[in-house]
């Protein structure tokens, strides 16, 4: 589920609610698919950080924005737009901004955005995932192992044996 459906996009976006109508005529179910899309986007990049997905019956103000702003774009490409018009130039900022926004509150140096927590964090965040093998062995341990086959070999007189 997206955190914004159609009336909440249309209430948050600078698009004409006319425009927006339109494009659910020309692509059905576009808007809906780009809108899930770009909220699983925005959960990607604050998943090391923020307790997500949020909860889409009341994300923070800040989710919608960011993804009313993002998706704006894409909504005028997708219905077409004059090239030459001066306020698509400032949408496209605009949508720039929304990236760079989420990206910065995804950083946990510089962040300054108040969003829910994860509240089992360490200190990389990440919980995911994790070695897929595993060693006791120091860095050193192959020569130990080297020298303890070489004497095997030695005392063997035969080289290695394999048997």
């Amino acid at each position: 589920m997206p955190y914004l459906d159609t009336n909440g996009f249309k209430a948050l976006t600078m698009m004409p609610s006319t425009s927006v109508d339109e494009l659910e005529v020309i692509a059905p179910g576009w808007l809906s698919a780009k809108l899930a899309a770009k909220s699983r986007w925005i959960d990607s990049r604050l998943a090391k950080r923020y307790a997500v997905p949020f909860d889409e019956s009341n994300p923070p103000e800040a989710i919608r924005d960011w993804l009313a702003r993002i998706v704006t774009l894409s909504a005028y490409l997708r219905r077409g737009v004059d090239a030459t018009d001066e306020q698509f130039v400032e949408i496209q900022k605009d949508a720039e901004k929304a990236e760079q926004e989420v990206l910065e509150a995804a950083n946990a140096e510089t962040g300054l955005f108040e969003l829910p927590l994860r509240s089992a964090t360490n200190e990389h965040g990440i919980t995911r995932g994790g070695p897929r093998s595993y060693s006791e062995a120091s860095p050193y341990v192959w020569r130990d192992q080297q020298a303890r086959v070489g004497r095997e070999e030695d005392r063997n007189r035969g080289g290695t044996s394999r048997g």
